[in-house]
């Protein structure tokens, strides 16, 4: 069965309620709505009442959160239980100074993006002193595949890591891409190193994004630009765009 929850064999040595609770922050994190209790027990094929017993304790630990109507959606506890541990904390304290002088530098906001599930996630901001910028929140998501941030990701994987992410963002959106038309994409983004093109979700905003590669060659993350053209000012492109890869291979030798 496609419901969380149903159909699994149990393992030989189980913990039900901690099943029932990685069953509704599973559900959760992959719904496209905000689920009152109820909907989550029918999903689950559970009873309200066991549902309702441990929802209260995600709530009250902050993994859930309640909206006026009383229904539930994840909050971004498991993100910053996720950003502890240490590969993640190290791209981050690695990455964030090089990304606040290029803020500077640039006079742009720049957004540091990792993969997970298909989705991108933004886990790093920096705005410089411009007085005018386009800064999203920390744990932003998008369809890795509706995202400049992500396809560059995807263009540094292998083919089998590049198919399952594909595979998990379509899961995301519900639309099925050209194949053919996003593997030319993503194999373009790798033969140059680099992607420059309208934001695929905010009008007027042109992505300049670079990745950033580990040992192996394989991107673990992605610097996005979201470039603000102002009137009486010419784009820089181009300009941002080297600064980007220069910026993206301090942040690769500092972690590698």
């Amino acid at each position: 069965m496609d419901e969380v929850g149903r159909g699994r064999e149990r393992p030989p040595y189980s913990a039900p309620a901690l099943e029932k609770g990685l069953d509704i922050l599973e559900l959760l994190a992959g719904a496209a709505e905000v689920l009152s209790t109820r909907e989550i027990a029918e999903r689950l094929g559970r009873s309200k009442a066991e549902i309702f017993r441990m929802v209260h304790v995600l709530v009250e630990r902050g993994y859930l959160a309640r909206d006026k109507d009383d229904r539930l959606t994840l909050t971004n506890r498991l993100f910053e239980l996720g950003m502890r541990t240490p590969r993640p904390r190290q791209l981050v304290e690695t990455a964030v100074p090089v990304m606040e002088r290029l803020a500077e530098q640039t006079a742009q906001s720049a957004h540091l993006v990792v993969l997970n599930r298909g989705e991108t996630i933004v886990i790093a901001t920096t705005t410089g002193g411009a007085d005018v910028s386009f800064a999203l929140r920390l744990g932003y998501r998008r369809p890795a595949i509706e995202a400049t941030s992500g396809l560059l990701i995807l263009a540094f994987q292998p083919d089998p890591v590049r198919h399952r992410l594909i595979v998990e963002s379509i899961t995301q959106t519900g639309i099925t891409p050209d194949e053919r038309a996003l593997g030319a994409t993503l194999d373009a983004i790798r033969r140059q190193g680099w992607r420059v093109s309208e934001s695929l979700d905010v009008v007027g905003v042109t992505d300049i994004g670079v990745p950033i590669l580990g040992a192996d060659g394989r991107a673990i993350a992605s610097i996005v630009v979201p470039h603000l053209r102002r009137h009486g000012k010419a784009p820089q492109i181009e300009t941002i765009r080297d600064a980007l890869l220069a910026a993206a291979r301090e942040i690769s030798a500092g972690i590698n």
